[in-house]
């Protein structure tokens, strides 16, 4: 009796270590923290999380029974010293009948709205706006068709106003997740995928690509910035206009417009309206800057946005994002504070 008193209380042992580990591993889920996605604030993690909810206390309900009886069993029918060997017996049709047909409509009963859901989300919406997203190794770029806006590292939305999202890739697989508002989807080469949602709350969100996709797959984040309608069309107005002159009593930020036309960074990226000595800067490889200075991070979310860190991104990249595609130019300190005094003036 105390030999199989010991052997319970390992048990019981074991299952509450796995259930803490498994209970600290969803701490940030739990705690609400930036990635957390019991607290939905759109429609389609809010339909998403209502059908999880009652799927995972059915699961709940299902490990209970089944780890009971398994338990039971193994403690009630345990081999006692001097027990004969057990002689295989026909099994239980009944039973087995029992156990086969509960589980299928358990599978049913979860079937029919997890495919009304799915249903729900392959439509598009009736009204709204479309951003195309294109994920990059690593950091995303967000496009307003027909509104000559392209940004990168923020989304910006209307509050309470469908928002279609087509999404594509420029080199690997990806995956857009914004884990408030939108469930995960896939972003593949020569596919395109889409998918869309209503923000319910004003505020600003994180997004992740939740598909490894590299060395700095960790740090391919963006923001989801949801904004009033008023908010929304001031700033989709301010992004329409080109970049801003640079004053000339800002004497930084324009050596550092030089060193920019010169030192090949307008091969990668784009600054609108902006041309020096006959250059322009219309590179489509890298963001665009057109507005860089009114965004809150750059580098995939990597760093705030301020001078000092845009000067530590120019001046070694690698530094900064050990394997990103932007390449060292070779700049010195000096010029990389230069043209990070320029980049910090495009608001």
């Amino acid at each position: 009796m105390a030999r199989g008193s010991t052997w319970l209380k390992r048990a019981v042992t074991g299952v509450c270590v796995a259930l803490l580990v498994v209970i600290l591993g969803g701490c940030s889920v739990l705690g609400g923290g930036p990635q957390s996605v019991n607290h939905p604030a759109g429609s389609n993690m809010r339909d998403i999380w209502n059908l999880f909810v009652p799927i995972f206390w059915m699961s709940v309900v299902v490990f209970v029974i089944v780890q009971g009886v398994l338990l039971y069993s193994v403690i009630k029918f345990r081999r006692k010293p001097g027990s004969p060997e057990p002689h295989p017996t026909h099994g239980n049709t009944k039973l087995e009948i029992t156990w086969t047909i509960i589980p299928a409509l358990i599978l049913a009963v979860i079937t029919v709205p997890t495919i009304s859901t799915i249903s729900k989300f392959a439509q598009k919406p009736d009204t709204g706006i479309t951003v195309q997203v294109v994920g990059h190794q690593w950091w995303w770029e967000f496009d307003y068709p027909g509104e000559q806006v392209v940004d990168a590292d923020e989304m910006h939305v209307p509050v309470g106003v469908p928002v279609y999202v087509e999404l594509r890739s420029d080199d690997v697989i990806h995956s857009f997740w914004i884990p408030k508002l939108a469930g995960k989807q896939d972003v593949v080469p020569n596919q395109d995928n889409h998918l869309w949602f209503t923000a319910e709350e004003i505020g600003t969100f994180r997004g992740q690509c939740a598909e490894f996709c590299g060395e700095q797959h960790a740090n391919m984040a963006f923001t989801v910035v949801v904004q009033s309608q008023e908010d929304y069309d001031a700033w989709l107005e301010h992004n329409k206009q080109p970049a801003v002159e640079i004053p000339s009593s800002d004497q930084l930020a324009q050596q550092g417009q030089q060193v920019f036309f010169t030192a090949g960074c307008v091969g990668c990226h784009t600054i609108s309206g902006m041309e020096v000595n006959g250059v322009k800067a219309l590179g489509d490889v890298g963001p665009n800057l057109t507005h860089v200075g009114s965004r809150t991070a750059i580098a995939g979310e990597v760093l705030p946005l301020t001078q000092e860190n845009l000067a530590k991104w120019v001046h070694n990249p690698q530094a900064v994002k050990p394997g990103t595609l932007m390449p060292n130019l070779g700049l010195t300190q000096e010029q990389a504070n230069q043209v990070a005094a320029f980049l910090e003036s495009l608001k």
